[in-house]
């Protein structure tokens, strides 16, 4: 079965977060935002749960040459599909992905006078942009009460499809901004970033895995991998206040989700020492933002990043005695002056990963020159580096 995904605003990261859970599936690149895959079937609204990178899933129908008419006659009989399923008036929107060039205000508009002359009554939803986004799909009910139609591809191939669910935008916020212990003067990981970077990991299939995170904070990493079924998580902090708060916001997760068969354990301790709390070669993998330096105010560049790669040097050689071999370490390292300036810690054994593979075959999808993906947000002072690191085999 092939399926289509609407990728996120940082289309890098949202390929290889695909990539890492779908090792061996065919993908195929359609443009900078859709990615196609065949797979077996899977269950979208599930899935898309645990993609921090996805807008949207949806099923592919139909692969044609750009014939407006043709396309018209394949969206009307999917909406008459829907339709039959439905009662009082079928909602419907149409979204468009790409340099495809369709006029699809004027298409829709004559697909709503035909279902109208067979006598379905419709009503077509529309945005300002070219797609409807996902609050506009989920509020006007299109994957469940309705219908949206994505069209993408090129100016020789038009490929159409269902979408069948939607990122849940609200529950993402809600872990974001409901949670009891916040800190917003040391920064916070969004929950969307740990979702990517834990499924960066590899592990989802191994849900028994031991996830650590050893600069947990206020402990996002940790409820995003029991929200995604990790049944074995640790979290340590040099500070006792986080510690405090990631265990508030745990104990949160698991009333509000009602997840249970978890074991969690936190501890106030040192990254630096990490094999005095941890046995060696016990941890399936390590998902971690750490300290990035000061957000605000004047930054001593020089002596920041001499701190920071002392800090990140000592870790990561407590990391490599604690990791199983061949799994591997997902981390956040700062960037300094907009993107320019990067620290350089001592790597020990470990290898950087490159998270798009064999990125020759992915045109428009680049990372940088040492195989890393940078992450960024409007008016962020310091940019995130995400870092993939795998402990060899002895």
């Amino acid at each position: 079965m092939k399926y289509l995904f609407v990728l996120g605003k940082n289309h890098n990261l949202s390929l290889a977060e695909i990539l890492a859970i779908f090792k061996d599936k065919k993908i195929e690149i359609i443009n900078k935002s859709i990615i196609t895959l065949e797979t077996g079937e899977i269950h979208p609204e599930k899935l898309i749960k645990n993609l921090g990178g996805i807008i949207k899933i949806g099923v592919v129908k139909k692969e044609l040459k750009k014939d407006t008419e043709e396309i018209k006659k394949n969206i009307l009989d999917l909406i008459k599909i829907k339709a039959n399923n439905l009662e009082g008036k079928t909602k419907f929107g149409l979204s468009q992905y790409g340099k495809i060039d369709l006029n699809i205000k004027k298409i829709g508009m004559e697909i709503k006078k035909n279902l109208k002359e067979i006598g379905i009554n419709s009503r077509l939803v529309t945005s300002r942009e070219k797609s409807l986004s996902s609050v506009v799909v989920e509020t006007n009910k299109l994957t469940k009460g309705g219908v949206e139609i994505i069209l993408c591809g090129d100016q020789d191939k038009i490929i159409i499809g269902q979408t069948s669910c939607v990122q849940d935008f609200r529950s993402l916020s809600f872990r974001d901004y409901g949670r009891p212990a916040r800190d917003d003067y040391s920064g916070m990981i969004p929950p969307k970033l740990a979702q990517i970077m834990l499924n960066l990991c590899s592990l989802n299939e191994e849900k028994n895995s031991l996830i650590l995170d050893p600069f947990c904070g206020s402990g996002t990493i940790l409820t995003e991998a029991m929200l995604m079924d990790y049944k074995n998580i640790v979290g340590s902090d040099i500070s006792e206040r986080a510690i405090k708060n990631s265990e508030k916001n745990i104990n949160w997760i698991k009333e509000k989700y009602s997840l249970k068969n978890i074991n969690h354990n936190l501890y106030k301790h040192s990254s630096k020492k990490l094999t005095e709390i941890i046995k060696q070669s016990s941890v399936d993998g390590i998902v971690t933002e750490p300290y990035l330096g000061p957000q605000r105010g004047e930054i001593n560049f020089k002596k920041i990043i001499k701190e920071l790669e002392n800090l990140y040097s000592n870790s990561l050689k407590e990391f490599e005695k604690i990791l199983k071999p061949d799994k591997r370490i997902v981390m956040v390292w700062p960037v300094f002056e907009k993107g320019e300036t990067f620290i350089n810690p001592n790597l020990n054994k470990l290898k950087i990963i490159n998270p798009l593979q064999n990125k020759n075959n992915f045109q428009g999808f680049i990372t940088s020159k040492r195989n890393t993906i940078i992450y960024s947000r409007d008016n962020q002072r310091v940019y995130r580096e995400i870092i993939i690191l795998k402990k060899e085999k002895s």
